[in-house]
């Protein structure tokens, strides 16, 4: 004789206590990453929280970032709610961030070649070049230079030679509003949709659509006088415009100017926040940088360097950027919707309920890293590897969603820090400074973060 088990009833997610109205705003929009991190210590892995009198469902821990991964977590969640807003602002259809499925693939189909690293393969020289040209206009001698600003210049420079052909510095300003008023309002819901009406924003967007549609205008110009490029001349354009031309029901016209500035929007707050923040870890801790200085000035010791095994050749900067992009996440958390009914933990989700995956909370947790808040760039060595363990470290995001760009961005990001800490002396400004940091539209190192230029190190 045999009985039946049945599992216990799913229960509701515990309530995260918050203030009358604003709920839990205010603790969010202060540290996201620790709120988060507070709210699996303290409720488990499944809460529920209130932000600007809208209820969300917060799934976190190694339990949500191993979840994501999964077949059921790929069809009890989708992306399209939270990036409507910014979809109907701009007058397209979809956009690659907002879409799931087939769709998302795709789209994710038409851009893989152009935001992969095989996009600058032979060109690795090429962006050393541009990042130097990014040192002689942003970087004075004997001038104190705010980080994260002068690191937006340079990846837009970087990411619009490489990318799309066009570095559009004088647009470096809007961009970073049109972000900053797109995260905060229409994706994250952290401000009221009133701000939207600002002239500040209104200005921004005009000169979003108007970098877009220049660009657009350009690929037209040179595609009817010369056609179509070979493979391996095309960039992230080419393959998006003609996509346009051979599908236009895969990429309409109303999509084209959203998609083709979404390297900027996707990359410049993005990468120029991690980068800014390795220049602070590696200046602040004085074992670390000896043993990045010697690896990245024998990378360069012959001048033009060699795109074999890049990263093999400068562990200790490689650990460095990992274990920074660890402390300091950009992807602290990814925002989705129910599609159906499902058990997670023990607690009941419902259709339709707004998620937040707190993937990032592993980064913190003593089971994952021992002494989480130690900045030890070993952590990912042979024999540790504790990045390895399953959920423990995700910062381009988990699933179907992970950043696309991921491969570039290594790329990118690596040589970026190789080429400044060999070509230049840098200090704290203070020397004895404290990372502050802001948490809009994205997590990342203040916008009065400096450093002083002492000189030329080669």
């Amino acid at each position: 004789m045999s009985a039946v088990i049945e599992a216990p009833p799913a229960k509701e997610p515990p309530r995260v206590r918050g203030l009358p109205l604003l709920g839990n705003t205010l603790e969010m929009a202060r540290d996201p990453t620790q709120f988060f991190v507070n709210c699996y210590r303290k409720y488990g892995p499944v809460c529920k929280i209130s932000v600007l009198g809208k209820s969300y469902t917060v799934i976190s821990g190694i339990e949500a970032a191993t979840f994501m991964g999964t077949r059921e977590g790929r069809d009890s969640l989708r992306s399209k709610e939270f990036w409507e807003g910014l979809v109907n602002e701009y007058g397209a259809k979809r956009i690659l961030t907002g879409e799931d499925g087939e769709s998302h693939k795709e789209l994710r189909d038409v851009m893989r070649r152009g935001y992969s690293k095989e996009s600058i393969k032979g060109r690795y020289n090429e962006l050393v070049r541009i990042t130097d040209r990014c040192f002689e206009r942003d970087w004075p001698v004997g001038e104190s230079v705010f980080v994260l600003p002068a690191m937006q210049y340079m990846v837009t420079d970087q990411l619009g030679s490489i990318l799309t052909g066009a570095a559009p510095l004088e647009y470096v300003s809007d961009i970073r509003t049109a972000i900053l008023y797109i995260l905060n309002v229409l994706v994250t819901r952290q401000r009221p949709k009133i701000l939207l009406q600002r002239p500040e924003y209104k200005k921004a967007k005009a000169r979003v659509i108007e970098l877009g549609q220049s660009m657009i205008d350009d690929w037209r110009k040179r595609y009817n006088e010369s056609g179509e490029r070979p493979d391996d001349e095309k960039n992230l354009i080419d393959d998006i415009m003609e996509a346009h031309v051979k599908h236009p029901e895969v990429m309409p016209e109303s999509d084209l100017i959203v998609t083709i500035t979404g390297p900027y929007v996707a990359g410049l707050d993005t990468v120029a926040n991690t980068t800014s923040a390795i220049v602070y870890t590696v200046l602040k801790h004085p074992e670390v940088k000896q043993r990045v200085l010697a690896e990245v000035d024998a990378l360069f010791a012959d001048g033009e360097i060699s795109e074999d095994h890049l990263m093999q050749r400068i562990p200790s900067l490689q650990g460095a950027i990992m274990e920074t992009m660890r402390l300091y996440p950009i992807a602290v958390a990814q925002m989705r919707t129910a599609t159906k009914d499902f058990v997670f933990e023990g607690c009941q989700v419902r259709e339709g309920e707004m998620i937040y995956v707190g993937t990032s909370v592993p980064h913190f947790m003593e089971e994952c890293y021992p002494e989480p808040f130690k900045f030890d760039i070993d952590r990912y060595a042979k024999g540790r590897a504790e990045h390895l363990k399953p959920g423990a470290y995700s910062p381009y995001g988990r699933g179907p969603h992970t950043c696309l760009g991921k491969s570039l961005a290594e790329v990118q990001i690596a040589l970026s820090m190789a080429r400044l800490f060999h070509k230049l002396d840098l200090e704290l400004d203070p020397p004895g400074y404290e990372l502050k940091t802001k948490t809009a539209p994205t997590p990342g190192p203040a916008t009065s973060f400096k450093v002083r230029v002492k000189g030329y190190r080669n």
